[in-house]
């Protein structure tokens, strides 16, 4: 069950709504894949697959997430907070919710690092991190699911519907710039 950073996406950033919406697989495959080699191992010894899974989701969440929130809150959400506000009223408020979000998230996923930097690194953990590791998952599990609900049902049709071919475009191209991409170039990071 290897998860690829960097596999080719079916999108590319001239959708970047599109890309968005497959950015939220990516980051439930891993974090299925954290909550997964949490339970199974139980902050015990890592085998080399589960060593390796953890690796490759924790840095998931280090390198690649933050760029996924960074297209939200510095190019999508400002473009749809700039809409007439008789459109957009609706979803502002649900805007507002889904950045306190990013900031909860953010904060659970530096100490998830920080624990799983150790549990690789010493091979095991205490009790005590394997139980606290276990706790943030079980927080980001239940944050993303309504998050990512919100965003795919809500705020990414709306988006697609709502904002001009020429915003739609702008994004795409911000989004390649934060991958350090051609914007015309398809995406693969």
């Amino acid at each position: 069950m290897p998860i690829q950073i960097g596999a080719r996406r079916a999108s590319d950033f001239t959708d970047p709504v599109g890309l968005l919406g497959e950015c939220h697989r990516r980051i439930e495959r891993f974090l299925a894949t954290l909550v997964a080699v949490t339970i199974e191992a139980k902050g015990g010894p890592l085998t080399g697959d589960r060593h390796a899974a953890l690796a490759t989701a924790l840095r998931y969440f280090r390198e690649a997430a933050p760029k996924h929130t960074a297209d939200e809150e510095e190019s999508l959400f400002p473009r749809l907070r700039r809409l007439d506000q008789a459109i957009a009223q609706p979803l502002l408020d649900r805007i507002d919710s889904l950045q306190q979000d990013h900031v909860c998230a953010d904060k659970c996923h530096r100490e998830v690092d920080r624990i799983g930097g150790l549990w690789l690194a010493a091979g095991e953990l205490s009790a005590q991190d394997a139980e606290r590791l276990a706790t943030l998952l079980n927080q980001l599990a239940e944050l993303y699911r309504s998050h990512i609900a919100i965003e795919d049902t809500e705020i990414f049709p709306f988006a697609a519907k709502v904002l001009a071919s020429g915003d739609r475009e702008a994004i795409g191209i911000e989004m390649a710039v934060r991958r350090g991409l051609a914007a015309s170039a398809p995406a693969h990071s």
